[in-house]
């Protein structure tokens, strides 16, 4: 196939295209200007989308980190943009198209759900409240133009990112191996995880896979609570984890951004996934945790 790749240098876009290009796919980075790709520069409302004529597939992974740095309304609205705008320019492009692609892999986070304690969370439910839940709703809105279109979209509701070469575990490892590790608050939240190479073979089982449209849960089928996350990870490093991070010294520093990102928790389950027979390599948290950190 012909596959074009938003996001393409990121943790998770890399392993992506590395993983397309073994199977022998043509891989193309959607770019905002300069170097080789498809032309796509949300801010400047830009999309080639002649150049992109004649793609089979597109995995749209791009986005502001919601990490870099403390949340103020410029950032939010940074946050939001990246998301929202940027998937609405390509899916109103692609749209337009004489011969759109077949799919689009669209991220999105399980924030869509914001904090419901301890209920799962399937596909089916609504979204929360909070400031990614807004988010996360209307980014996966912004596709209607490609859905009308005729074009199967997938919504990749993406839960925690794990893999010792990037993202939060890899942020997470200096503490833990000092021995200076702990629970984030009472330890409580729930934490919906996913493997970096389970992530990618759902990218790639989605764009196969005709039956999964719409909202996908991109998680392991056993979430855990942060102190459990947190007590696996120590045991597998062979280190305690006895010192936790005050729930008020995370709100000091951090402000909305530690109640919506660390405090919160959401128990999601990949039930479409399931239903479709996905095998994950990585199903339990502290085997998953052997196997990315066994070097």
């Amino acid at each position: 196939m012909r596959v074009l790749v938003s996001g393409a240098s990121g943790f998770v876009g890399s392993a992506v295209c590395r993983r397309l290009r073994e199977r022998g796919d043509a891989v193309e980075q959607l770019v905002r200007g300069g170097g080789d790709g498809v032309l796509w520069d949300p801010k400047t409302g830009r999309f080639d989308s002649a150049a992109a004529a004649g793609a089979d597939a597109i995995v749209h992974l791009a986005g502001e980190s919601v990490f870099s740095g403390r949340w103020n309304e410029e950032r939010k609205a940074a946050i939001r943009e990246s998301r929202v705008a940027g998937t609405r320019l390509l899916a109103e492009g692609l749209a337009r198209l004489e011969r759109p692609p077949r799919v689009i892999a669209c991220a999105s986070a399980i924030g869509f759900y914001g904090d419901r304690g301890d209920a799962k969370q399937t596909e089916a439910d609504p979204p929360g409240r909070g400031f990614l839940a807004e988010v996360c709703r209307d980014w996966e809105s912004a596709c209607e133009p490609a859905v009308k279109r005729g074009i199967r979209v997938a919504n990749l509701r993406i839960g925690l990112v794990l893999s010792a070469q990037g993202g939060a575990l890899r942020k997470m490892l200096p503490v833990f191996r000092l021995g200076l590790g702990g629970r984030v608050g009472d330890g409580r939240q729930w934490i919906s995880w996913i493997t970096l190479d389970d992530l990618v073979r759902i990218v790639e089982q989605v764009l196969f896979d005709d039956a999964l449209a719409g909202a996908v849960n991109a998680v392991a089928p056993h979430p855990v609570r942060n102190g459990e996350f947190t007590q696996a990870l120590a045991r597998v490093l062979g280190r305690p984890a006895v010192l936790p991070v005050p729930a008020f010294a995370l709100r000091l520093a951090l402000g909305e951004m530690a109640d919506e990102l660390l405090l919160s928790g959401t128990r999601a389950v990949p039930k479409r996934l399931s239903e479709r027979g996905f095998r994950f390599e990585h199903a339990e948290i502290e085997a998953a945790l052997h196997a990315l950190l066994k070097d």
